[in-house]
């Protein structure tokens, strides 16, 4: 701060990124904040006060008086600077570390601080507080308009312990990370949210531990700068939420091949992007170690397919996911969707060369492409036969009830019935309706089905979740139901 002409006004040049921003306040409406021990003895420490008889002091809220047993033995614990292990100071004006050693004084355990919405003004005075706090694993900077050194700090100020680090909207560039980097030889989390980065080199013997990066809302990130990244030995979550990439190639793998970039890579999330082609979704199934995937609110996952269908083309798609949008794939699941995609592209694969006989089964390079794990799911599950890819009529009511003779195998005076049911009805709505029709409960019904273009095979409804017409059940099957 410096005064501007006037004893009224002031000027602040640190306000903005920009080497001549500033803002004209009156002097009286300025708060130059207080250090990090003031802040903390505001937040924390109980000042002595008459007690009576030692009773717990009555607390009121609104109108009611409410007894608070045992709160006054916490705040007499957090009064206990020395014992303190974590410290919460968003928004307590904190701007600077204060008397030398005086923190290391008076709280030396404290492991985790969130300073986040404060008026600290540089990486110099940050560092003169994580100086005293030598177990220090996470610390919170958001919202504090940095000002960051031009070259990298000396190793006297690094943080031994920290293991995460919170930079969001704090003005960091991407070479800024890099200069301080070496001073995080432990770290594991780095946050760096709506900062406006944009990756522009490789981290060369730093960031090498680091398990966890949250770029998100960082919209300069493409496709190319990734790559700049893909080689971090240990990242295993990478969050890329809101940066606008819309497009994913691994140049060094080809179709059904791993890539080698992103080895460790575990959990990708890319929600609110721009990705409206399955080619992106057909990339991620090279990464060698992507278990599960966030992946909502991009055109692709918005379009007209609806989300069920979605859900399971991006399962069939990507073979080793075991959690999509933080919903586990239980085994069932993904042989469901694999079986509605192998079928739903059967008369593509034909068309482009594909057939049961594998001798001349030759699907066409673009088909591959399209669908490089097809192959490999008739390998899993056989060729589509042509009876499975037979064009459904227009969808209209009638086209979709089946009529069913229905059998009572144990029960030799019950006579076969005929009903029509949907072919979208589950077999748990069917064990409904039968349930209600013999009287005996849903828990007891065991079903199965006939056909006649099978004989002699029974085949049994052993999934309540899933359709009728999963099971490809047929007009004129024998539905077998025992209790």
């Amino acid at each position: 701060w410096r005064t501007c002409n006037s004893a009224f006004f002031w000027c602040c040049p640190s306000c903005g990124r920009h080497p001549t921003g500033g803002s004209f306040v009156r002097p009286n409406k300025v708060n130059f904040g207080v250090d990090f021990l003031t802040a903390v003895n505001n937040r924390y420490v109980l000042e002595d006060g008459p007690e009576e008889d030692g009773k717990e002091q009555p607390v009121t809220i609104g109108n009611k008086p409410v007894e608070t047993i045992g709160f006054d033995s916490v705040i007499k614990q957090q009064s206990q600077l020395s014992k303190l292990q974590e410290v919460s100071l968003r928004n307590c004006v904190v701007s600077c570390a204060g008397d030398k050693g005086a923190i290391a004084k008076a709280c030396p355990n404290i492991r985790r601080v969130d300073l986040s919405r404060n008026l600290l003004s540089s990486w110099d005075e940050v560092l003169s507080i994580a100086d005293q706090l030598k177990h220090l694993e996470v610390l919170n900077l958001s919202e504090n308009k940095l000002h960051f050194p031009s070259v990298s700090p000396s190793l006297a100020g690094t943080f031994p312990a920290l293991k995460v680090l919170v930079l969001n909207r704090t003005g960091i560039t991407w070479a800024e990370v890099l200069r301080c980097a070496p001073g995080w030889p432990v770290l594991e989390e780095l946050y760096l949210k709506s900062n406006d980065i944009s990756i522009s080199e490789r981290p060369a013997d730093v960031l090498q531990t680091v398990k966890l990066l949250d770029l998100s809302s960082n919209p300069l990130i493409d496709e190319n700068q990734l790559f700049l990244i893909a080689h971090l030995p240990r990242l295993e979550q990478l969050i890329l939420s809101d940066v606008g990439i819309s497009s994913l190639h691994f140049p060094d793998a080809g179709t059904g091949c791993k890539t080698s970039m992103f080895p460790s890579l575990q959990y990708l999330v890319v929600n609110d992007n721009q990705i409206s082609q399955w080619s992106f979704i057909n990339e991620l199934d090279k990464l060698q170690s992507l278990r599960a995937l966030s992946c909502v609110r991009n055109p692709l996952t918005e379009g007209g397919s609806g989300p069920q269908t979605t859900r399971q083309f991006i399962i069939a798609k990507i073979g080793q996911l075991k959690t999509l949008n933080k919903c586990e794939i239980l085994p069932e699941e993904r042989r469901g969707a694999e079986l509605d995609y192998r079928k739903a592209f059967g008369n593509e694969w034909k068309k482009a060369g594909g057939h049961q006989d594998p001798d001349k089964n030759r699907p066409n390079e673009e088909f591959l492409a399209a669908h490089p794990r097809y192959q490999s799911l008739c390998l899993k599950y056989g060729a589509p036969e042509d009876g499975e890819l037979k064009t459904r009529q227009p969808f209209l009511l009638k086209n979709q009830l089946l009529t069913l003779k229905i059998k009572y195998p144990n029960q030799v005076d019950q006579k076969v019935t005929e009903k029509q049911l949907p072919d979208s009805m589950t077999i748990q709505k069917v064990k409904g309706l039968l349930s209600r029709l013999l009287k005996v409960p849903v828990s007891e019904l065991l079903l199965s089905y006939e056909s006649p273009k099978m004989p002699g095979r029974e085949i049994e409804l052993e999934n309540d979740q899933q359709s009728l017409q999963f099971y490809s059940v047929e007009n004129g099957d024998y539905l077998l139901v025992r209790w």
